[in-house]
């Protein structure tokens, strides 16, 4: 199983990438925690987690080829 993750703003200065692809990763709970492992610089900010254009607020499982958006915090003006 393979998930989409899309990385916007300045989480792609953390990231480095504007995107990834991650096998294996069942739910948004595990993503999180791998890719806080793998770029701790993640951990201290506070991002919002759309899965296929839907933004979330609880643990999602994922299915294969689901898109995953890491988005920074909005603001408006």
């Amino acid at each position: 199983m393979k998930v989409n993750i899309s990385i916007f703003g300045q989480l792609t200065d953390i990231v480095t990438k504007d995107s990834l692809i991650i096998n294996d990763i069942s739910d948004t709970n595990t993503l999180t925690e791998q890719l806080n492992k793998t770029y701790p610089a993640l951990a201290a900010i506070k991002y919002a987690i759309a899965v296929n254009k839907n933004i979330i607020t609880n643990n999602t499982i994922l299915n294969d080829n689901d898109t995953v958006a890491l988005m920074p915090p909005f603001s408006g003006g």
